[in-house]
């Protein structure tokens, strides 16, 4: 009877003869190793300082743990996850295994490290011209500036004392003239980690990121080593803005939205980021917040030529035309009246939710002059005007800021001193004759207190309503009117 035994790996879950286990032992025994070959191994084993590797072969292959640890300093393997090595020593019952040939291996393994691409450890002993020096087992190498990083280097000095893998892209010379890339050895853990990424997202995601590099036209912001998108200055926020670090600075942790992802054969993929879409559009609960005939405070974001944008919560500005900035004066340029950044009370007159648009008012914030005008200035009496402008048909006096009545030239005629008005210049004050109050059309007629005809402005005054009640102000003003019959 054939004895079973099982296998070690706790993937294989079937019973192996002892036939089989002599086949697979035969076979490894025909398969060597060389210094230098790369080996592509599973792991078998971790211990408290070394991982064990089967690789292939009958020895197996060991690392120091430490090797292997990622950059936050942890272990990110388990046992049956496959690694990429590469031998720098063997014996007949171990393989030592390295991520890159470091100073165990020996000189006349650089030649073949160059022929066969592997990685070599290396340390930047000084900044020259063009490029680094670097020591690689003890020779000379020189590496390009721009071979060193994937990014442009600013401060080469940043280097020194830097000890890194290197590509050996030239060995010429019996090693006298030794050219290294550490950036063709990045780019290519920069596709296995593009790679690894975009295996693990979905267009929807939301993920976190790092503000890498600020442009005009938007921000550059890093999702995982080597991986990199781009949110437009438009996907930075639901308000307006003008620059990009109004909203975000480099070195920013923000959460962002996978807008689009782009992939090309043999290129870097092209992300297209958004943080505002992470919130939810706030036009979405708009009819929650606000409606019509509310104040609030907004703050005026742009302006143009008929009116002027006031943001009046993130992401959500109305316009306050110009025919709405003020009822005190005539508004020519809403640059008169605000300007951008200012903080200003709006009351808001309509909400178009499908549009996306509202109409606000500054003006109706700050009260209508005009309101309780006709109360105010009774017909028949006198108060002071300031004249305002000149014109050939009379002079418009200011009554207060936002009112203003007339003076037409055949009041001026009429009065007894004609001459005072003729010479009054604009800014002067004057005593003026309440005549004709219309508060709906906004109009005030004005004359002389010295008219030379007292009873002429009678004529302009609108037509008393019938009493249906007597009141007190009625029963006198009847008894005044029979006293002058």
């Amino acid at each position: 009877m054939t004895e079973k035994f099982k296998g070690n790996d706790p993937e294989d879950s079937d019973e192996m003869s002892f036939e089989e286990l002599f086949n697979s032992y035969d076979t490894k025994v025909g398969q060597e190793l060389n210094q230098g070959d790369m080996v592509e191994g599973k792991i078998i084993s971790i211990g408290r300082s070394s991982v064990y590797i089967d690789t292939g072969t009958k020895s197996d292959g060991v690392v120091d743990k430490i090797e292997l640890l990622d950059e936050n300093g942890e272990f990110p393997f388990q046992i049956n996850d496959i690694i990429k090595l590469y031998v720098v020593s063997l014996s007949e019952s171990e393989v030592i295994l390295s991520k890159a040939i470091s100073g165990a291996g020996k000189a006349t393994m650089m030649e073949d490290a160059c022929r066969n691409r592997t990685p070599v450890e290396g340390k930047v002993t000084d900044v020259i011209k063009g490029g680094f020096n670097v020591d690689i087992l003890g020779k000379r190498a020189f590496c390009p500036v721009s071979q060193m990083d994937v990014r442009y280097i600013e401060t080469p000095e940043d280097y020194l004392g830097q000890a890194h893998h290197f590509l050996i892209t030239r060995f010429e010379e019996q090693g006298r003239n030794i050219v290294v890339s550490r950036r063709d050895l990045l780019n290519e853990q920069i596709r296995e980690e593009q790679a690894a990424f975009l295996a693990k997202v979905s267009e929807g995601d939301i993920i976190q990121g790092c503000v890498t590099k600020l442009m005009p036209f938007g921000a550059f912001i890093e999702l995982a080593p080597g991986v990199e998108g781009m949110a437009h200055i438009s996907e930075l926020s639901w308000s307006r803005v003008e620059k990009p670090d109004e909203i975000v600075q480099t070195g920013d942790m923000v959460g962002v939205k996978l807008l689009k992802i782009e992939t090309r054969e043999g290129d870097t993929p092209k992300i297209s980021l958004s943080l505002k879409q992470v919130d939810a559009n706030p036009w979405d609960t708009m009819g929650s917040f606000f409606k019509p005939g509310d104040q609030v405070m907004g703050k005026v974001v742009r302006l143009a030529a008929f009116g002027a944008f006031v943001e009046i919560a993130p992401g959500v500005d109305g316009l306050v035309h110009i025919s709405e900035m003020s009822h005190t004066k005539r508004v020519l340029r809403p640059e008169d009246v605000v300007h951008e950044g200012e903080q200003v009370q709006v009351v808001i007159k309509a909400i178009d939710q499908d549009s996306k648009r509202i109409s606000l008012s500054i003006k109706d914030g700050l009260g209508d002059p005009w309101t309780g005008v006709s109360t105010k200035y009774v017909p028949g009496t006198v108060v002071d005007g300031t004249l305002e402008k000149k014109e050939t048909f009379g002079l418009f006096m200011n009554l207060e800021p936002g009112v203003t009545g007339l003076m037409p030239i055949s009041n001026i005629r009429n009065a007894s001193s004609s001459g005072d008005y003729d010479r009054l210049k604009p800014g002067e004050s004057i005593a003026v004759l309440i005549q004709v109050v219309d508060e709906d059309n906004r109009r005030i007629t004005l004359g002389s207190p010295d008219q030379k005809d007292s009873e002429d402005w009678k004529q302009f005054a609108p037509a008393q309503k019938k009493e249906t009640m007597g009141t007190m102000e009625s029963l006198f003003r009847e008894a005044m009117n029979k006293k002058k019959k």
